[in-house]
């Protein structure tokens, strides 16, 4: 089963999540505040986290900002606020999911579950052959058994989602994507999602893919239509 680690400042929050996690068969590291996960996590290496925004000494924000340098594992921020404005700067920096305070333990499961599925371990790519396994379009390589992302040979660390939306784009170079049809491909087993987040995503892999080669033009907006990857 897989390791979720938690990060959260409410004893009472991280005893609840953990027994919850734990009774579905899952792995607990639970951490205090985020310096002290950003510590745990040079020897335990998570297969998800899920992370309070709100926290002294380092919120949720940064410890996510720290983290998306070194790391692409799936993240869920934990926000007690209505406003979008979490929502929004977390999905700026790399985060994949939010649940919102109070919430039950069937929401919590599903939404783990659901972006675990979405991570696609290696134990199911495993049975696929490698052929099928890595795409590479021009300067550009995917390898979906190992979740990483290359450009002109330079690593680019991808979130679970911003690595969704650019294998989307970029399987029909030239064919135009809608916001729907990748609203759909990144959230395939979520209700709604926002426009703004689907823009949100692309902004963010834009930025990732400029610090590797400032000339990267390769993701285009036809605006009022959707994004295109550009044909080589």
């Amino acid at each position: 089963m897989a390791t979720i680690a938690l990060v959260d400042d409410d004893r009472d929050i991280l005893a609840f999540i953990a027994t919850t996690l734990e009774s579905e068969g899952y792995q607990v590291v639970a951490y205090p505040d985020g310096p002290a996960a950003l510590n745990g996590f040079k020897t335990v290496q998570p297969d998800l986290a899920i992370l309070d925004i709100r926290m002294p000494q380092m919120d949720g924000v940064e410890l996510l900002r720290r983290l998306r340098q070194k790391s692409d594992v799936p993240v869920i921020f934990l926000t007690g606020r209505q406003e979008e404005t979490d929502e929004l700067l977390g999905l700026r920096i790399g985060a994949d999911d939010f649940i919102r305070k109070p919430f039950s333990q069937r929401v919590l499961v599903e939404r783990v579950r659901t972006l675990l599925r979405r991570f696609r371990s290696a134990e199911a790519f495993a049975e696929r052959e490698t052929s099928d396994n890595v795409m590479e379009r021009g300067y550009l390589c995917l390898d979906r058994e190992r979740h990483t992302c290359t450009w002109k040979g330079n690593r680019v660390v991808l979130t679970v989602t911003e690595f969704r939306l650019l294998e989307t784009l970029a399987t029909r170079p030239g064919v135009i994507k809608s916001r729907d049809a990748l609203m759909d491909a990144a959230y395939e087993d979520q209700v709604y999602v926002d426009d703004r987040t689907i823009d949100s995503h692309i902004k963010r892999l834009r930025k990732k893919f400029r610090m590797a080669d400032e000339t990267f033009d390769m993701i285009e907006t036809l605006y009022g239509v959707g994004y295109r990857f550009r044909e080589s």
